[in-house]
């Protein structure tokens, strides 16, 4: 008797992904950005920690696992713990929750101190090691992993508790995060209805210069209006502040999807990880916002006040 055939899955659309993966997007969002307004400050700092945490872990071991799959050597163990203590760290000096905020300044000076520490750290590491010839692969991989996710995702907490008077930095995450978000569907949606024209096909084959196009002028629009919409929330914000942080934002965000594309395709990969399964890893929805989070706070600290 003929045993039944087990037909493979049908593959998701790219259309089904999109939505799936900004379905996930805002369910994360909403419980990050609900958390920062929840009126309760204690209890909307620990709980933006943890997300935080949750999200720098994860995207971590994401990192790590595509460095293992190309067979380099790392200290993943390291990375993660390091990758922890430091946003730990900064929650402690900027919280205002164990005594009075550092400045900006003075954070950057303790977050160096920070990696200096580390860099040291790793080295001593390596001396314990076995394997002599991979001590420059494992530093570098193992550094790089901690910049690239936790250090990266860090400026979130730097925005939100940013300590400069009439700043609310939670309305400006609220905003970094939508005016990213509306770059990311611009670009799909204009790339899939009349993208021709590819980027760089050799990393990402569904990126084109149309949906460039796309991301920027969606996100500068909803930069626009929420601008508007937010009013004094969002200290000195002015018209021309919002166009040109649409366009800076989305060039940054693309940028920030092409990078992990990069990352991807030298593993071998289509995801970064399944812990949204049909969807991707954290990273995957993540990779835009990495590095739009150091972009809103060096111009919300050096531009905006």
């Amino acid at each position: 008797m003929p045993e039944p055939s087990t037909s493979p899955p049908v593959p998701l659309s790219k259309a089904a992904i999109f939505f799936r993966r900004l379905l996930s997007f805002v369910v994360l969002w909403t419980v990050v950005i609900g958390s920062l307004f929840s009126g309760h400050k204690a209890l909307s700092d620990y709980v933006f920690l943890l997300i935080i945490l949750l999200l720098a872990v994860s995207g971590l071991l994401e990192f790590y696992g595509m460095v293992q799959r190309l067979h380099y050597a790392c200290y993943a163990k390291w990375g993660v713990a390091g990758g922890v203590l430091m946003i730990l760290f900064t929650f402690v000096c900027i919280s205002g929750q164990f005594g009075r905020p550092v400045t900006p300044s003075r954070m950057n000076d303790r977050e160096t101190m920070f990696f200096i520490m580390f860099v040291l750290g790793l080295c001593v590491r390596q001396f314990a090691s076995r394997r002599v010839a991979t001590g420059i692969i494992a530093i570098s991989t193992t550094l790089f992993g901690m910049m690239y996710v936790p250090w990266l995702l860090n400026f979130i907490q730097k925005i939100n508790f940013f300590g400069q008077a009439g700043v609310e930095g939670a309305y400006y995450v609220l905003y970094f995060v939508l005016v990213t978000k509306f770059s990311d569907c611009g670009a799909y949606a204009v790339g899939s209805l009349i993208g021709r024209h590819k980027m760089i096909p050799r990393i990402s084959p569904g990126k084109t210069w149309e949906g460039l196009g796309g991301a920027v002028v969606v996100s500068t629009a909803a930069s626009a209006l929420f601008a508007r919409l937010a009013g004094s929330h969002l200290a000195g914000m002015t018209l021309w502040h919002s166009i040109i942080l649409g366009i800076i934002l989305s060039l940054a965000a693309v940028l920030g999807d092409l990078i992990e594309s990069l990352f991807k395709r030298e593993a071998g990969l289509k995801d970064s990880g399944h812990f949204f399964p049909g969807i991707g890893g954290i990273l995957d929805l993540l990779d835009s916002l990495l590095f739009n989070a150091p972009i809103m706070y060096l111009y919300l600290r050096h531009v905006l006040t």
